[in-house]
């Protein structure tokens, strides 16, 4: 099953569910989020009778996530390239909804001169899990769907916490649509493209802490609840990595992919000198 949330003409949003087609049918929630709010939402998924839709435009998966939670440093070519020992716990930090966009749109930069990408896997929760072992927390997934954890490297280095550099508004697209666990598989390949150069490729099973692992050690500390967005982390290819290092332009496009689940793509507007510092 694959779930999205669609822009519809009136200006309004709409959970879908693709039919395999090319096109959605409509469901009634406002988003994907909504929609998993429901205990039967599978149920009301496969009874669906709604409008169908060709051409989507798809607006953020879950525009309302309660939480979304990125786990940094879980590849380990990624590790390696950012000269790191592989962690004992997950390197943790916090986005927020406000962050989130849809699979086309566009992103616009305002501040930053050092704009990087991370294509990354993610992970939505379809249950509440607090202190869940894994086997609880494989069973709360409701799906995985493509993400990139957008960077301005600049503002993350400015000191040893990482979020004023990863949860800027409106820069961390994710769509475009939801996979269920029994049509996604277990192991993905991740790959982002700037303007078209392939410059990340990897596969999930070289994960530090896979999906379960994440969402078991979060809850806990912290409930998950449905709608929730997890990112598990990005392989190695990141443009702070390389040598030198290379970082988005203005009008760059950034695209991102999972095998059997989407692609995102993206362009950039980046206006660098508004504050920007090294």
């Amino acid at each position: 099953m694959k779930l999205a949330t669609l822009r519809t003409g009136s200006g309004s949003t709409t959970a879908a569910l693709a039919t395999g087609e090319g096109t959605y049918l409509a469901l009634p929630a406002s988003d994907v989020g909504a929609l998993l709010g429901h205990e039967n939402w599978r149920a009301i998924a496969e009874a669906a009778d709604g409008e169908a839709i060709s051409n989507p435009d798809f607006a953020p998966l879950l525009p309302n996530a309660g939480k979304v939670i990125c786990c940094g440093l879980n590849y380990g070519d990624h590790i390696q390239e950012m000269g790191r020992d592989l962690p004992e716990y997950p390197t943790l930090f916090a986005k927020y909804a406000d962050t989130l966009i849809g699979a086309n749109d566009a992103v616009e930069v305002r501040g930053s001169a050092r704009v990087d990408w991370e294509a990354e896997l993610a992970v939505v929760v379809g249950s509440e899990l607090y202190q869940a072992d894994e086997h609880q927390a494989r069973e709360g997934i409701a799906g995985y769907t493509v993400a990139n954890d957008v960077s301005m490297r600049d503002w993350q280095n400015r000191t040893l916490q990482w979020f004023q550099g990863k949860a800027w508004d409106a820069t961390t697209p994710v769509g475009p649509a939801m996979v269920t666990p029994d049509e996604a598989g277990e192991e993905f390949q991740v790959r982002g493209y700037v303007n078209g150069e392939l410059v990340q490729d990897g596969n999930t099973r070289t994960l530090v802490f896979g999906p379960a692992q994440l969402l078991s050690y979060i809850s806990q500390f912290t409930v998950l609840r449905p709608g929730d967005l997890v990112l598990t982390g990005t392989p190695g290819g990141v443009g702070m990595g390389m040598t030198p290092p290379r970082f988005l332009q203005d009008g760059d496009t950034l695209t991102t992919e999972i095998d059997g689940i989407g692609r995102l793509e993206n362009q950039f507007r980046i206006h660098a000198s508004v504050t920007a510092q090294a």
